[in-house]
């Protein structure tokens, strides 16, 4: 059962918890109503304004993963969210690799999940969860952002969604100790996964390089594989790709 602590403000849920991690039960959610330093993949900053959207971290102690297959851990959190959104506004929500969350073509939800190793095995994740609620606008460059009351024009119970996805993570990672739960929630992950229809979209690598693939695989490890319009394959680490959407690469 995961256990909730409020903090009035911090720079980032996910340094508070990682200060405390030693300290604190498995299961644990340090969540914040003004978070001032947001982080992301590689760096990225979350906008959120204040009171009005999560902003939180669990931390998950032993999960029953090998560091190898480390990114079961990201499948997990990112379907726990996605059927939580589903949940309060129906249907259209994706993951976008690794685990950013749109609606449509615009991003409701990113993550950033941090593993502390013990050898093969992983000591402690903590997943950071920045999720956009009931703020209605959105100041910073970001080229897509969205949030629930603009999907649905009401606002949401903020305590009520952070249960719900903290416990639907908890109950996902914890069936990760059976390979068929395994590879199952992998095969969810897929087909709940951004432009994951067989057709071609157009990427850009990190050399700025444009071409058009489709989704072939993603590996335990995360690595994302393309099948080039050549009928190529060819694999991805984290930021070594985008998609490109209207004119801009993600």
């Amino acid at each position: 059962m995961p256990h909730y602590i409020k903090v009035s403000q911090t720079a980032s849920t996910n340094t508070y918890l990682s200060r405390l991690a030693a300290t604190l039960p498995g299961g644990t959610v340090i969540y914040t109503p003004r978070q001032t330093a947001g982080r992301g993949q590689k760096g990225n900053s979350w906008e959120s304004e204040d009171g009005k959207n999560l902003t939180f971290s669990m931390l998950i102690k032993r999960p029953p993963v090998k560091a190898r297959d480390q990114f079961y851990l990201s499948e997990a959190a990112a379907l726990a969210v996605v059927e939580a959104l589903t949940a309060e506004a129906g249907n259209g929500f994706t993951v976008k690799w690794p685990n950013d969350i749109y609606w449509q073509d615009k991003k409701i939800c990113g993550m950033l999940l941090e593993n502390s190793l013990d050898g093969s095995d992983i000591a402690h994740c903590i997943v950071g969860i920045g999720l956009n609620v009931n703020q209605e606008r959105f100041l910073s460059d970001a080229p897509n952002p969205v949030s629930l009351i603009n999907i649905t024009s009401h606002e949401h119970d903020l305590m009520a969604l952070l249960k719900r996805v903290c416990s639907r993570i908890e109950e996902l990672v914890d069936s990760l100790g059976n390979e068929a739960d395994r590879q199952q929630l992998h095969s969810q992950y897929m087909t709940a996964l951004y432009r994951n229809d067989g057709l071609l979209h157009p990427f850009e690598d990190a050399s700025g390089n444009r071409f058009m693939a489709s989704v072939a695989d993603i590996a335990p490890d995360g690595t994302l594989t393309l099948q080039h319009e050549d009928g190529t394959s060819h694999a991805y680490l984290f930021k070594q790709v985008k998609h490109i959407i209207s004119g801009y690469s993600l």
